[in-house]
């Protein structure tokens, strides 16, 4: 049987996973970081973002694509090199 928590109970339990896992530091010190700023930025989102490490002007489907790009790419050099590995082990076996 499935035990009920309360709605109470629930918000605690995520509020202790947030102060665990580090959320509620790295939030207030960017929400400090904003309060002390000398001149109020005109959007306080992109400045959290910024502070937060989200990257600004990223196409996210490029990179993507550049990846798989550079997954193939390195399969093909693998295999030449297994290629050139078993060709040097047998010219150096003769």
């Amino acid at each position: 049987m499935a035990s009920y928590q309360t709605p109470e109970s629930k918000k605690e339990e995520f509020r202790k996973y947030l102060e665990k896992s580090g959320v509620i530091d790295a939030l207030t010190k960017v929400l400090v970081g904003l309060y002390e700023e000398p001149e109020r930025p005109s959007n306080a989102v992109d400045y959290i973002k910024r502070y937060m490490g989200a990257p600004t002007g990223v196409d996210i489907e490029a990179i993507r694509l550049q990846n798989e790009e550079l997954k193939r790419d390195n399969e093909l050099l693998r295999s030449q090199m297994q290629a050139m590995n078993e060709k040097l082990s047998s010219v150096e076996s003769t």
